[in-house]
């Protein structure tokens, strides 16, 4: 009994565990039967915007259709019309000159010391008629064993001494630049100039101090000269390639004035023309061929360049115009300017660059075409029908202007220059050094009457033609304060006895700096007002002059010390102050 119990009991049992299994599965088939249709109902969501997409990418495929038509309609609608433009229509629509300006008001204060100029006794005697006992009227020879006797008896005069103070010179300067682009390959930039002393006009100056008191062509745009537009660039430049080697080729007035280094001081944003600086700041027209050797080469920014120059034509508008064979050619000058390598040296952290320019000129003239005020006029003449020749002085008391030429070739001319500049510590430190030399060969004494009664050469006098070497040093340094929007500089430059460079167009008042033989400190500071396009420039210049002449290609240099009478008839200064002041617009 108890084992059928038992058994009964097992049966019901598994009957239970069965019932309750079957009540959890059919809860499981109702839970699926849910979600079956959820997904269902989603399913025919998604269905719905699909069916809302296709019609929209349908719409948009009709658009783009419609578009490409539209388009395709345009294009041949604009070249229809381009053919109907014509040349001249697609250059006034299409081309364009920039222009951009620069003004410059400036503020000087120059003060000079020492300044040695012939006595009035000696000067007087050049109008004191020969009979009573002066030089007027006098023949060459009788002059020199004039001058002879004075210095062997000793009574040649002393030369004077004086100061000259001007508190304050107003200038102003105006600069036009333009600048149009054809293509790649073709490109114009010009430069039109006034520069002027306030109160003055005229831009002609009573002679007393050299060549910058002689407006010439070679620095109409650079010295202060009147109140007219001139000219002061214009040319062209062709570039192409030829394989790797790229070249270029220019022509027209050229942009000789303001070259490197000058950009620090000036605080131009690029170098400001092609010569170095140190030995050639002068206007001139002429040419240039350039290759560019970067890529040949693989040096960075290599390139060398050939240039032509004019200084003076000789047969038009001259004594020799309508003179087969004149009396002096034309001058010319040629020459080349290296660039060795611009850019960056990686194992220094720092931009390098290192520029060598050489000149020549065959035939150096007494002095160029131009207009001054001479105190005094010198000529020769026979008066009295013998054959012989005197000389006669007159001064000009009339103020009359004179167009003077040159009349003599008086020999040759070579310059060479290697300057290296360095940018350091992420660019607020540049530095640069020019060495420099020039040499001379003195080939004739010049026949302008004055100078052939000195008997003056090219760096020669007496009639002693010589070969002359000079040399000269130019150093900068400039730091930049970029938070500050300042800038400190400081230059030196040294010229020696015989140093004679063609910078007779930079812009300083009275002398050329680098032209000087002896030394120049130049402190000079830069304040942005207005980003790049307003600032203050704050200068100062010592100028230490050891010999006379500097600057002009006529006479051997005297020491300042040693003067005479005869030395300084134009005068000779030994040293000079000038301050400046400037407030500089570009834009």
């Amino acid at each position: 009994m108890l084992i059928r119990r038992f058994l009964c009991l097992i049966v019901c049992f598994g009957f239970l565990v069965c019932f309750s299994n079957l009540s959890f599965a059919t809860k499981d088939i109702e839970l699926l039967k849910e979600q079956t249709e959820i997904l269902r109902k989603q399913l025919e969501k998604l269905q719905k915007q699909m069916l809302i997409l296709q019609k929209k990418l349908i719409e948009t495929q009709k658009r783009l259709e419609e578009a490409e038509k539209s388009q395709e309609k345009s294009a041949k609608k604009l070249e229809r019309l381009s053919k109907k433009v014509t040349k001249a229509e697609r250059h006034a629509s299409a081309d364009k000159v920039n222009l951009s300006i620069e003004l410059e008001p400036r503020f000087w204060s120059i003060h000079m010391n020492e300044v040695y100029v012939a006595p009035k006794g000696l000067t007087a005697s050049f109008f004191t008629p020969k009979d009573q006992g002066g030089f007027n009227g006098a023949t060459l020879s009788e002059i020199r064993q004039g001058i002879q006797n004075m210095k062997q008896s000793g009574m040649l005069p002393k030369a004077e001494e004086v100061d000259v103070d001007n508190d304050i010179v107003r200038t102003l300067r105006f600069r036009l630049r333009m600048d149009s682009k054809v293509n790649e390959n073709l490109r114009f930039a010009g430069r039109i100039a006034v520069y002027k002393i306030w109160g003055d006009g005229i831009g002609i100056n009573y002679n007393q101090a050299g060549m910058h008191d002689i407006t010439l062509d070679g620095t109409l745009s650079s010295l202060p000269q009147g109140d007219t537009l001139k000219l002061e660039r214009a040319y062209f430049v062709y570039k192409n390639k030829i394989g790797k080697l790229g070249w270029h080729f220019s022509l027209g007035r050229r942009p000789s004035t303001e070259g490197p280094p000058l950009q620090y001081k000036k605080n131009l944003p690029d170098v400001g023309g092609s010569p170095l600086s140190s030995i050639i700041n002068w206007e001139f027209d002429g040419a240039s061929l350039g290759f560019n050797l970067e890529d040949i080469t693989g040096i960075p920014g290599m390139a060398f360049k050939l240039c032509y120059g004019s200084g003076f034509e000789s047969q038009y508008g001259t004594t020799s115009a309508f003179l087969s064979h004149p009396d002096i050619d034309d001058v010319d000058l040629f020459g080349f300017i290296a660039t060795f390598y611009n850019g960056w040296v990686e194992s220094l952290n720092m931009a390098l660059k290192v520029t060598l320019n050489w000149a020549y000129a065959p035939n150096i003239t007494d002095g160029f075409t131009g207009l001054t005020v001479m105190p005094f006029v010198a000529y020769k003449q026979d008066k009295n029908g013998d054959g012989i020749e005197e000389f006669y002085f007159e001064q000009n008391n009339g103020l009359f202007v004179s167009r003077i030429e040159p009349t003599t070739e008086i020999g040759k001319w070579q310059a060479a220059s290697l300057l290296i500049e360095t940018n350091l510590l992420d660019g607020r430190l540049d530095l640069f050094g020019a060495f420099s030399w020039t040499h001379t060969e003195a080939k004739r004494v010049s026949k302008n009457p004055l100078y052939e009664m000195l008997r003056y050469s090219l760096l020669s006098s007496g009639g002693d033609l010589k070969t002359r070497n000079g040399y000269g040093i130019y150093m900068g340094i400039r730091y930049s304060f970029f938070d500050l929007g300042l800038k400190l500089g400081f230059e030196y430059n040294y010229g020696s006895k015989y140093w004679f460079p063609f910078t007779g167009a930079e812009d300083n008042l009275i002398a050329s700096k680098i032209a000087v033989r002896g030394y120049v400190f130049e402190p000079y500071l830069i304040k942005t007002i207005v980003n790049e396009n307003f600032f203050l420039r704050l200068g100062a210049q010592f100028y230490r002059f050891e010999y006379t002449g500097s600057g002009n290609p006529l006479g051997k240099p005297v020491d300042i010390d040693e003067v005479t009478g005869m030395d300084v008839l134009f005068p000779a200064i030994e040293k000079m102050d000038q301050y400046y002041l400037s407030l500089v617009y570009r834009y």
